[in-house]
């Protein structure tokens, strides 16, 4: 992937759906806390949605400048997914690997 241009990362995790507002907020206080706090995020989102059998998918979208910015955040190894202590009492299942997409003008 190119250095140049706007990054996007994208995490994805499932959750059971009475424990939304609670793992919102945490994402919230935790790894979108952190995104914001790293030189060279542009902006972070957490969207939801309902599966319908009680769980719920959680994912986080971030956008940065390049991938050296995500690389001060998640470390050497890009794709890895950053969980924090918290995130396995909470997660049914998670993705251990992100996905990075480079933003193209429209």
């Amino acid at each position: 992937m190119s250095e140049q241009g706007a990054v996007v990362r994208i995490w994805t995790g499932v959750i059971r759906s009475t424990d939304r507002d609670a793992y919102v907020d945490y994402v919230r206080r935790t790894g979108v806390e952190q995104y914001r706090e790293t030189p060279g995020n542009l902006d972070a989102w957490i969207v939801t949605r309902d599966l319908g059998d009680e769980r719920t998918e959680i994912s986080t979208i971030s956008r940065w400048v390049s991938l050296a910015a995500i690389e001060a955040f998640a470390g050497q190894d890009l794709e890895r997914a950053v969980y924090y202590p918290e995130d396995d009492a909470y997660l049914l299942e998670r993705d251990e690997r992100v996905r990075h997409f480079r933003v193209e003008d429209a």
